[in-house]
């Protein structure tokens, strides 16, 4: 893992706000382990970011004692500003970061940056949901961080399992061009980082974890939530409006070109389309039958279709229409659920249509009404879906022609 090019390999922050009780100890057995099995050069960094306790007198100390450790003190509170200020005045390739309680196994550190060390990976990251993870820490916590991270993972599309251990390493150059365009300085910026990256086209290396919670933890669990939340609104509303220029990063970083979408046959798209309103109906059925018994027949219907109409349009997206990728993602949920508002006035209407001309409509009349709405609604939402949420325009496709073109010569 020794770099080729000299110099410092490996810088590790460690972000700290009042742990005069755990800081010594931690950063003894941090340097220790690193001098015993860690072959590249490397450096610790605490970033005391507004500590108002002893925090500040024992990390001076620690760098005037340990040869390998140095200390940076800001007068602004937050994690993320920290890692910030720490990772833009170093000079190592490798950029890394640990939680100070190091309630993660430190046997994962060589492997984590080892990646990046040899250029094979951009970011890494300790996950604590892989299926060879050991995690020691009690239900509730365990509960919010896999909700925390499955809502992250439908809602913004990423794949990477877990965005909160605090374990992660980032290659010097890559931070250089990510860090930028992160806002937050708080407990969501390596959440923010890792949502930037993966849209970019940047490669994530994970490392499972042993994991042990600290149960003298301070973080606010629940003000936390509600920041994560705001964090994904506002990241997901900057990829909408292109803010975030990913293209310019993929082009420059990425690790796979970008090509034109191969879209199924007409005959294929019908036939995909199909089956994907097969399964969005019994999906409808069952999720009816469960809200029903807790919600009104009103709400249940509601909340049924809704959620159905979000997932028929995810699958008709990947499966009927074949594309992929985070691309106009939000944009196509929002026309998906025009697309279905339509739909369903179309069916809820033709009810009233007919009572309102045949009062005494028989009941014969109505369910043939009804079959008619329904396959017209359905013609109509597959008309919609193809030649407006999931047209691809020539524009893109000439785009995506130059991208291949850009960045074929840079691939690996």
């Amino acid at each position: 893992m020794t770099p080729s090019y000299g110099g410092l390999a490996l810088e590790i922050v460690v972000p700290v706000y009042n742990e005069e009780a755990v800081l010594e100890t931690s950063i003894i057995r941090l340097a220790e382990y690193l001098t015993h099995e860690m072959p590249s050069t490397w450096k610790i960094t605490i970033a005391d970011n507004a500590s108002t306790d002893r925090t500040p007198v024992i990390a001076a100390r620690l760098s005037e004692h340990m040869p390998n450790v140095e200390y940076r003190r800001l007068e602004v509170k937050g994690r993320g500003l920290a890692l910030r200020d720490a990772w833009g005045a170093s000079d190592a390739k490798v950029l890394a970061y640990l939680d100070v309680d190091l309630s993660t196994d430190l046997a994962a550190l060589p492997p984590l940056v080892a990646p990046l060390l040899s250029g094979h990976s951009d970011m890494s990251i300790g996950t604590r949901l892989g299926q060879s993870s050991r995690v020691s820490r009690g239900p509730k916590r365990e509960f919010i961080s896999r909700s925390y991270n499955f809502l992250l993972r439908r809602t913004m599309q990423v794949r990477f399992s877990d965005a909160q251990c605090g374990f992660k390493a980032i290659r010097a150059d890559v931070a250089k061009r990510l860090l930028p365009h992160v806002e937050d300085n708080g407990w969501f910026f390596d959440t923010e980082l890792l949502i930037i990256a993966e849209r970019s086209g940047l490669r994530i290396h994970e490392i499972p974890v042993d994991w042990v919670d600290d149960p003298d933890s301070r973080v606010d669990i629940k003000q936390t939530a509600i920041d994560d939340l705001r964090g994904m609104a506002r990241v997901a509303g900057s990829l909408v409006k292109g803010v975030i220029p990913v293209q310019a990063i993929y082009a420059e970083l990425g690790r796979r070109p970008i090509v034109p979408v191969d879209r199924p046959s007409f005959f294929g798209q019908v036939l995909r389309f199909g089956v994907v309103g097969a399964v969005s109906t019994l999906a409808f059925a069952l999720l009816y039958l469960v809200f029903q018994a807790r919600l009104g027949s009103q709400e249940a219907n509601f909340l049924a279709l809704l959620l159905t109409a979000v997932g028929n349009t995810a699958a008709n997206r990947r499966f009927t229409f074949g594309i992929s990728g985070p691309e106009k993602l939000f944009t196509h949920q929002i026309q998906g659920l025009i697309v279905f508002l339509l739909a369903w006035t179309v069916t809820s209407s033709s009810l009233l249509v007919l009572h309102a001309a045949s009062p005494d409509a028989a009941p014969n009349l109505e369910l043939l009404t009804l079959t008619a709405a329904n396959i017209f609604a359905t013609l109509m939402r597959f008309v919609l879906l193809r030649l407006w949420v999931f047209r691809v325009r020539r524009s893109d496709q000439r785009a995506a022609v130059s991208m291949v073109v850009a960045t074929s010569g840079r691939v690996l």
